[in-house]
């Protein structure tokens, strides 16, 4: 198996006399995405400063594509790609001219930094408007040319902070497929994000940080599946009496009413979804929808993070092992 992109072990830092890390350790498989997750104040911007060499970690190691982010800093920030939380390029410059400038601090000639401008344009469909001033660009655009700018020297790593906040519906799919089409190619991805649904649909893995510890970490659905069972749900054509006593009795004791929707556990799942179809159609009860309801990735982060149960978080992930 061949190393992680990023391997932080046991990651601590303090600043006077707040822990913002007490003891993080994760790894990051190539080629796939990472979700990092927690409530603000958790530790994920401070973890993303270490991993990027722009903060000294007190304690602890981290490793990105193999070297020593404290110690061979410099081999570090020439394979990764950093977007912030908000635009950083020049208002008073072209998309184009912010683009070529970075170029040229990446150490590409002006006609190679000229190309590469051109070519990220076109990628991420800023080519009509690379001669107009950023100032004039919507906040999708904006964000659009921040993330080609990461990509300017072709980085084997990219760390996106929060890389779809204030954008409109549209504007967030489209960055979702810009991400895609990235680690389709080969790109390794860590993200930070306030949207579940966003980590739902991007991350092959998520970690998840609570004032300082890792408290869970795994694919969304094994993080889903470990904080309870899948529901069965049974909605009918209407509310009438036979029909739901029927249904009720079908799915056992724990069977619970509302209104048209009869729903119950199912222990195993598709099995138990599929066994409870079958009895329906050889009862001949009309239903209008039949389906299982997993635990939500907002249900996981709510139960990991909920800080009245105690005054600090479990050191145990939920979805893996420390």
């Amino acid at each position: 198996m061949s190393a992680p992109a990023v391997l932080a072990k046991h990651l601590s830092r303090s600043f006077g006399a707040t822990r913002a890390l007490v003891d993080v350790s994760f790894e990051v498989r190539g080629g796939t995405v990472c979700a990092l997750l927690g409530r603000n104040g958790a530790g994920k911007t401070t973890a993303v400063r270490i991993l990027t060499t722009l903060l000294r970690a007190d304690g602890g190691s981290a490793l990105v594509d193999g070297f020593d982010v404290s110690t061979q800093a410099h081999q570090v920030r020439t394979r990764i790609g950093v977007t912030g939380q908000s635009a950083t390029m020049d208002e008073l410059l072209t998309g184009s001219e912010n683009l070529e400038t970075i170029g040229r601090f990446c150490h590409l000639g002006a006609g190679a930094a000229r190309r590469r401008a051109d070519e990220l344009l076109r990628q991420f469909d800023l080519l009509n408007a690379g001669n107009r001033l950023v100032k004039r660009y919507s906040g999708g655009m904006r964000r659009r040319l921040d993330l080609a700018a990461s990509l300017i020297a072709e980085p084997n790593m990219l760390f996106l902070d929060e890389p779809t906040t204030g954008l409109d519906p549209v504007s967030r799919g489209e960055m979702w497929a810009y991400i895609r089409g990235l680690v389709s190619a080969g790109t390794t991805v860590l993200l930070t994000t306030q949207y579940l649904d966003e980590a739902d649909r991007l991350a092959d893995t998520i970690v998840v940080i609570d004032r300082g510890l890792v408290v869970a970490r795994g694919t969304p659905e094994q993080l889903k599946s470990s904080i309870g069972r899948p529901f069965l749900r049974v909605t009918l054509p209407d509310a009438s009496g036979a029909a739901t006593d029927q249904v009720r009795q079908l799915l056992g004791d724990e069977a619970e009413v509302q209104g048209r929707s009869v729903s119950a556990p199912a222990a195993d799942g598709l099995t138990t979804l599929s066994e409870v179809v079958g009895q329906l159609r050889r009862l001949g009860i009309a239903t209008h929808e039949v389906g299982l309801e997993l635990p939500s990735l907002d249900e996981v982060f709510s139960s990991v993070t909920d800080h009245s149960a105690g005054p600090e978080p479990s050191p145990t992930p939920v979805g893996g092992e420390a």
